[in-house]
């Protein structure tokens, strides 16, 4: 029997392949924002700039990501919404 160590996400799947840099993580963020603090939340991204680029963001901006996988064509990422600051 095997254990899925990956995080289930309390939000349904942010679709964003598509979606241009910076937007992409523009709305991930409105997102999260949105959130509370824990719950995780699974964006999907493009290849290129997009997976490049928006995981550093948001670990930059405090969140914790628990997963990036390639899907082949996309890639599937899943960020648990930072605590709030004090």
């Amino acid at each position: 029997m095997t254990q899925n160590l990956t995080p289930e996400p309390d939000y349904p799947t942010l679709d964003l392949r598509g979606t241009p840099c910076p937007m992409n993580f523009v709305r991930t963020k409105l997102r999260l924002d949105k959130m509370n603090p824990g719950e995780v939340l699974e964006v999907w991204l493009d290849p290129g700039e997009p997976i490049e680029q928006v995981p550093d963001s948001l670990v930059m901006d405090g969140h914790i990501m628990e997963l990036i996988e390639d899907r082949g064509g996309f890639f599937a990422l899943q960020v648990r919404r930072a605590a709030k600051s004090a």
